[in-house]
């Protein structure tokens, strides 16, 4: 063999040749899950660095964010989504070296503007990653909008068949801070084997179509239950009701992705028997794949979660959406 294969293997390097196409960058990595990624991507800080990230973003790694900073002697201050001044402010109040965005952001779907957010960024000094696992590659391109990396949770719509765990990182262009993510993915061993990076590449195959009928399923799911009684507020980028709806159309192109969260009336006791009573939606932490799941988000984070109780998190797959809607139904009528 003409090399190690811990970190390199050519299964591997033509998924990260097709994802770095995709993402029109200068290149790819691909990690063994998505936290691998992202937190290779937060140890190319030094001690006395500063990072801003989302008070509402995937809930494991902003746990591991604040452990890590903390431990680590790296400042780390939070903005909120969606108030388009706060990440400005945060910006404004010390040097910065890492801005992080994930827009949609996991479970309340605020829009953040990727470009304002990179204009902002980049005017501190500061580079800007974007978690782009919700949007695909397929809707969203952060670089093209000024992202200098992108992340993503390959487990989810990249493979879509919940059978990888998966994570790649794409950069706009191969600076010292893309030299020294390399060095940690190879040192800490967070690489993606062979036969799994194949497995990757098998599922992209087919990611325009499972993301085209999932962003439709999301999209009239909304609609059928956006004043349906006992419904209290149904939260999607794609209705024009989401506070975020204009940013999304910006920067989704060909539709508003398959996740979507409901909020019930009658409090976290009556959410919980509604989640109960579906038989379609399986009860389960995840999302992208072809199957529709859904989740209880704050029993599932547990104490300090910012989520609200009466809140589903719902992944919508690429089943007949007469069935889905069908089983919502009886499940919230009870």
């Amino acid at each position: 063999s003409r090399r190690y294969a811990r970190d390199q293997s050519l299964n591997s390097e033509m998924t990260e040749a097709v994802l770095c196409e995709m993402e029109n960058g200068a290149d790819c990595k691909l990690f063994a899950s998505g936290m691998a990624a992202a937190t290779a991507l937060v140890q190319t800080l030094r001690p006395g660095d500063r990072i801003a990230a989302p008070t509402v973003m995937y809930w494991s790694f902003r746990d591991w964010l604040i452990l890590f900073c903390r431990d680590w002697g790296i400042d780390l201050a939070f903005y909120t989504p969606g108030d388009e001044n706060s990440l400005a402010i945060v910006l404004q109040a010390a040097p910065t070296q890492l801005v992080w965005v994930e827009s949609p952001a996991n479970p309340t779907w605020e829009m953040v503007d990727i470009a304002r957010a990179a204009d902002l960024a980049h005017a501190a000094g500061a580079q800007l990653v974007a978690d782009s696992t919700v949007s695909t590659p397929l809707l969203t391109k952060p670089i093209e909008l000024g992202a200098d990396y992108v992340i993503h949770s390959a487990t989810k719509y990249i493979n879509g068949h919940s059978d990888v765990v998966a994570g790649a990182v794409i950069a706009a262009k191969q600076d010292a801070r893309w030299e020294r993510l390399c060095m940690v993915r190879v040192k800490q061993g967070g690489i993606l084997g062979p036969f799994e990076g194949w497995l990757l590449l098998r599922g992209m195959r087919t990611m325009h179509l499972r993301v085209e009928r999932a962003c439709q399923n999301a999209m009239a799911l909304a609609l059928h239950f956006e004043n349906f009684p006992g419904v209290s507020q149904v939260i999607y980028p794609g209705l024009t009701s989401h506070p975020g709806h204009e940013i999304a159309v910006k920067q989704m192109k060909g539709g508003f992705g398959g996740m979507l969260s409901i909020r019930f009336d009658g409090g976290k006791a009556r959410t919980a028997e509604i989640m109960g009573r579906m038989k379609h939606f399986v009860r389960a932490t995840s999302l992208g794949g072809v199957e529709s799941l859904v989740e209880h988000r704050a029993l599932v984070e547990g104490d300090g979660s910012p989520v609200p109780d009466d809140l589903l998190r719902f992944s919508i797959g690429i089943e007949n959406i007469e069935d889905l809607i069908h089983d919502l139904e009886q499940a919230v009528r009870g």
